[in-house]
């Protein structure tokens, strides 16, 4: 029971994450700059997630704890998100998404060498199932500059080791603790960026609701979602499942922005949905070989 609350966890987080495209398109069309709004993103999360631990009543973890999340905002969430959208100035779109989904690959390569986690046939299969149908959804054309391909292959490897070691760290219950103290030091660091270049919000009422989305919708209830799938399903299987992301935008471009899907775009949809229901085998098969 305790593994399908954490599918369905990283699921939800999932499609908040898929949505966040749509949503920063239409807050690039009303002006705001990238890093103002990865600024006012994280800001106004941590808020929201500071709100929700006086609700609850939560106290922080002990101060060395504390750092080590701190240090997963600074340098994890906040590393990741730069080069990412650093790599979107000197690379199409589809080449920049497909390098990054190259990370459930990548995780389960450090969990088998630094967690010893146990990756069995049907785990490897709903990999390469997840990564091909990657490939199918954001299609195959794209161009970019090695600087381009360097910075996705980084925000790749960034976010890979962000996710396993949230895996380690992260202890359970403390996923809004936490939550809340990595959104407050990627604020801080993308604070000092905008302190430095320039405050650049949205000009328009759409562009204000759309980042408003993005901090409750896209931030606050997917990270939220993603650490406590994250406690239940381990590094591996989060990053499997999290490769629903790039169906729910594809869907959601078709639906909100009017693009159509490529018979393409439907036969990686439908991989990455195989994978994910190949993944309960994988855990039953482990149970059994155990």
């Amino acid at each position: 029971m305790q593994k399908l609350k954490g599918f369905l966890f990283v699921a939800l987080s999932a499609f908040c994450f898929g949505l966040m495209p749509i949503l920063a398109k239409f807050a690039f069309s009303s002006g705001a700059g990238t890093t103002t709004m990865l600024f006012l993103r994280f800001i106004f999360g941590a808020v929201f997630m500071f709100i929700l631990m006086r609700v609850k009543r939560l106290k922080l973890p002990d101060l060395k704890t504390v750092l080590l999340y701190a240090g997963m905002g600074a340098l994890g969430y906040a590393g990741q998100s730069f080069c990412y959208f650093s790599a979107l100035n000197y690379a199409s779109a589809s080449l920049v998404a497909l390098i990054l989904y190259v990370y459930p690959a990548l995780v389960a390569f450090i969990s088998l060498v630094f967690l010893k986690e146990k990756l069995n046939a049907w785990k490897l299969v709903a990999i390469l199932l997840a990564l091909a149908g990657c490939a199918l959804i954001v299609g195959f054309s794209g161009s970019g500059s090695v600087k381009g391909i360097i910075l996705a292959l980084t925000a790749a490897l960034i976010y890979s080791v962000y996710i396993v070691s949230g895996s380690k760290i992260i202890k359970k219950g403390m996923a809004i603790q936490s939550s809340f103290v990595i959104m407050l030091s990627a604020s801080l660091v993308f604070g000092a960026s905008v302190a430095v270049g320039g405050f650049e919000p949205p000009r328009d009422l759409m562009g204000l609701i759309a980042i408003l989305a993005i901090v409750v919708v896209s931030t606050v209830l997917a990270v939220w979602a993603f650490f406590s799938g994250l406690e239940h399903i381990g590094p591996t299987n989060t990053s499997l499942v999290s490769t629903l992301e790039p169906v729910v935008t594809v869907v959601a471009s078709m639906f909100i922005l009017g693009e159509r899907l490529t018979p393409m775009n439907l036969v990686g949809a439908a991989l990455v949905i195989l994978a994910l229901l190949i993944l309960p085998l994988s855990h039953k098969y482990a149970v059994k070989s155990n």
